[in-house]
């Protein structure tokens, strides 16, 4: 099969969504964590800021990769 994307749209899901993934990890245990009224410092604001973007955005672009990949190999199959 010719390239089609699909192997970039899950390099760069997966990087996005780890970006998220060590960001929220980062605001929670180094950031001073966040409540109700949002995080404690400023770094922890732009964590958070990084958070709510790559994680839905990285999501969008891993899930598409992975259906890619799924209808390629299912076509490779038949």
């Amino acid at each position: 099969m010719p390239d089609d994307g699909t192997r970039q749209l899950l390099q760069w899901g997966g990087s996005i969504v780890g970006t998220g993934v060590v960001a929220g990890v980062l605001l929670e245990t180094v950031l001073g964590g966040f409540s109700r009224t949002g995080a404690s410092t400023n770094t922890g604001w732009f964590a958070l800021i990084l958070v709510l973007g790559c994680l839905p955005f990285g999501g969008m672009l891993l899930t598409l990769g992975v259906a890619k990949w799924l209808r390629n190999r299912r076509l490779g199959r038949g």
